[in-house]
């Protein structure tokens, strides 16, 4: 029977879930897909987290958030029934997209801006030397001169003046535009 899954792609596909229930969902699907030896068509369970670090009281504090609470990314080929098996898992409201009982997978930019893989290369309108402007993140607004431009990663170096000092900072593409 592995022989004719084979030549399936399987694709990224954005689940809903109640909130609260994304640990849970990940942790039955992950259950399923071991018991019933489906680790080609259900190849990935992932839920985005952003890690950031506190200082409480002159402690260090890493604090996990999710990055998209009340959804959970699948990498799978989609069949009727992964899509049964993944839809009637406990906790699961249904697939995001226009149609709930054909779902639509990720595009590869919308992969990327989430931070997943894709082959997607994103098309940059500046290079070394050029002044940009910060448009999203903690340095929003900073204007700076790019340094590096990373196209396998998807980041740019850039450096801004802060506190009377030159600084280099890495941002995503989507987070600078050509000033």
């Amino acid at each position: 029977m592995a022989e004719e899954r084979a030549p399936y792609e399987a694709k990224w596909y954005d689940v809903h879930t109640y909130s609260g229930y994304e640990n849970k969902v990940k942790s039955t699907l992950e259950a399923v897909i071991e018991n019933r030896g489906l680790q080609e068509m259900i190849q990935e369970v992932s839920i985005p987290i952003d890690e950031s670090v506190e200082v409480k009281d002159g402690k260090k504090k890493v604090t996990q958030k999710k990055r998209y609470p009340g959804y959970v990314l699948i990498k799978m080929v989609y069949t009727e029934e992964i899509w049964y098996i993944v839809r009637n898992t406990r906790g699961v409201t249904g697939f995001v997209g226009p149609n709930a009982n054909k779902p639509q997978p990720l595009s590869d930019e919308e992969l990327a801006l989430m931070g997943l893989e894709s082959s997607w290369v994103p098309s940059v309108d500046y290079e070394i030397g050029d002044s940009v402007r910060i448009i999203s993140g903690p340095f929003s607004d900073c204007v700076g001169v790019v340094e590096e431009v990373n196209l396998e990663k998807h980041m740019v170096r850039v450096r801004i003046s802060m506190f009377g000092r030159e600084t280099p900072v890495e941002l995503d593409f989507t987070q600078v535009v050509r000033v």
